[in-house]
Order: C-alpha cells, then structure tokens, then sequence
C-alpha cells in the first residue's frame, strides 16, 4: 500500500497568509523527503480558512524543490474556468514537473465560489462533466479539433485561424502518453460518479471524511464502471484519504489528535460539521440516514474520522479500516495545520517510518 498526502488545507484565523502557505509548501517537501507518493491539494476563492486559491499555481512552486513526489491538484474545480484554460495550463504544467503531474478534479463545492463567479444558479455537476469530456478530447485530438460534442456547451476549434506553419492554433499536450492520471474525489455513500470514472478510466479518492461503511460502497460502483467499459478495476488505483496523528505518546496523540480544544483536528472537524449542517449535508457522517440530527456532535465525528495513537496503534486501527473497506492502493494522510509544528512534522515521520512499514508487512503477512 502507498502513503500519499492530501491537504485542503484549513487554517484558524489570525495567521498571516504568507505564513499558512509557507508552512502548506512545508509540509509537501516533507513528505518528499519522506517518500510519499504524491500530494494532492485543494483549491477555494473565497474561504478564509482553505486559502490555496489555484492549486496548480501553488504546486508549481514546489517542482524545483521536489525530487519524487506526484504533484497532483486535489482538486481543480471545473465549474471555474473553461476547460480549455486546463487542459492547456495542466498540459505545460507536466512538461514543468518532469511527468510528475496527477490532474484531481471535481465540479466545485463550495457555494460563495460559485456566488462570485455568477454561476450559483447553474448545474455545477453538468458543467463538470461537459469539461473533462472536452479535455480529454483536446489531449486525445489534433488541431484543428472540432471538438463540438452534442449537449455540451463547451465547442473547440481552431479551424479559422489556425496556421501550421506559423504554429498557431496548436494547443499543448502533456508530457505523459496518453495523458496525466486523472483523480476524482468521491464525498458521497453510494456514489453513481464513481461508475462514470471507472468508465472512463478516471482513478477515485475517497473523501477522509466519510465513515469506513460508507467509503466501502465506492469500490463495488466502481467495479461496475469499469465492466462496463470492459475493463477490470484494480485497487492499486483506489485511493482513501483518512485523518491521522501518530505521536511516541499516547497521551499526547489523543490530546493534540482530538481531546485538546487547540487541536487542529478538533478545529478542523468543527469547520467541517458547521459547514456540512449548514449545507444541508450533514448524513456524511451519519452511521445511519435516519439517524437524529442531534446525535452528529463533534466529538461523536472525532471519534469515528480520527485515527489516532502510538505507531503501533495507528496501525491497527489502519488494519481495521481496511478490514471495513476491502483492500485499497493508497491511504491518504489528511495534512492540517500545524499548531505544533515539532508534533505535526513527527506525525508524518512517524507516519512513513513506522506505520506504513508496519501495515504493509501485516498485510502481507495475511
């Protein structure tokens, strides 16, 4: 099983934003360093808290100061801009990174972006879905592409201006053949989009917070996308993100894992379940839909999404979860904010050094 990194990220107010994304840059050549396989990072326009607003712009200044890891958006919000605009952009973004690009995408959740844009009335989904058929189409085509797909609003071509000689009307490809890995992020219990990317040989990322039980119907949709296609699925191409602490000591890795009322996983799960609720999403956490509102209390949500502990212990709790899910390819460690940047920095040592040895050796001992 690989080790990968995923970050929103989700800062407390009253840090300087220079700050937050100095130490998010931190936190990225770490789990280089420490051979994670990529690091995923999430993007917003108009959140306070998660304030990477591109994060391709943002990964871009980690290529010269990273050796191996994946640089992958987590993800790029395709209600925000015209596709072409990212297939063109993630396309020199390859070429920049050496082939070491992942293209995470998503439709764009966050309302008040969406409010700025003018596009909060529109189907977000829809529009998601008419772009990356137009991306792919651009990477997959030649100029002057007349790429004009019925039902989408999204046509391509060049066919007017283009003119081979002088070398305009060309649009980029990526470095890799045919086409950087494309991720999607899977937030919901019984997802029918996870069929449609094993239809179309996307690659999920199951959302850290989703409960073990809900994470385990993404699989089995996406075994039947990929049949459909006349495909077989392999779990080395699931990823699940899930929220971790590890520390030498127990007591300190449940104080600053999830008791402490300055723990960032306390304040991040307390972002969460505020803007869930008032989203009207709150059966994200939820054991049983009809389970009370009530019932959803942070410490009942940090108690079931945080995995927390010695090595010895996160890795029995890793194993447990994956005992819930069925096998999978990637555990993505969920970065937070560094209250304290000594414990966050041993967490993900910890994390490489110890945990994940020790969770591949049980599994292949069993």
């Amino acid at each position: 099983m690989r080790l990968g990194y995923f970050s929103m990220p989700l800062h407390p107010l009253g840090r300087t934003w220079r700050e937050t994304l100095t130490e998010d840059r931190d936190a990225v050549i770490l789990a280089d360093r420490l051979g994670f396989h990529d690091a995923f990072i999430g993007e917003h326009l108009t959140d306070r808290h998660e304030n990477i607003t591109s994060s391709l712009l943002f990964l871009a200044t980690l290529i010269s100061d990273t050796e191996q890891i994946r640089l992958a958006t987590g993800t790029t919000n395709l209600s925000h801009q015209h596709p072409v605009l990212v297939a063109a952009h993630s396309a020199m973004f390859d070429h920049l990174a050496g082939g070491r690009f992942i293209l995470g995408v998503s439709p764009g959740a966050l309302p008040s972006d969406a409010e700025v844009l003018g596009i909060l009335a529109e189907d977000r989904n829809q529009i998601f879905a008419e772009a990356i058929d137009v991306i792919t189409a651009i990477w997959e085509s030649e100029p002057p592409y007349g790429i004009d797909l019925p039902g989408n609003r999204f046509a391509v071509t060049t066919e007017s201006t283009m003119d081979l000689e002088l070398g305009v009307g060309v649009l980029p490809k990526p470095l890799q053949v045919p086409r950087p890995e494309i991720v999607g992020t899977v937030v919901a219990p019984y997802s029918k989009g996870v069929i449609a990317m094993g239809q179309r040989d996307f690659h999920p990322l199951s959302a850290n917070f989703l409960l073990g039980q809900w994470v385990a119907t993404h699989w089995p949709n996406y075994v039947q996308g990929k049949e459909a296609a006349g495909a077989s699925a392999d779990v080395a191409d699931w990823r699940i993100a899930r929220t971790i602490f590890v520390a030498d000591d127990p007591k300190v890795a449940e104080s600053y894992g999830r008791a402490d009322v300055g723990s960032p996983y306390r304040f991040y799960y307390s972002q969460m379940l505020t803007k869930m609720r008032k989203i009207g999403r709150l059966g994200l956490f939820k054991s049983d839909r009809d389970q009370p509102d009530d019932e959803i209390t942070l410490d009942y949500v940090l108690d079931r999404l945080v995995i927390t502990g010695t090595p010895e212990s996160v890795a029995e709790q890793i194993l447990a979860f994956r005992a819930e899910t069925g096998d999978f390819g990637e555990l993505v460690y969920a970065g937070l904010d560094w209250v304290e940047p000594r414990l966050a920095r041993r967490s993900m040592e910890l994390m490489a050094q110890k945990v994940m040895p020790a969770v591949n050796a049980a599994i292949g001992t069993r």
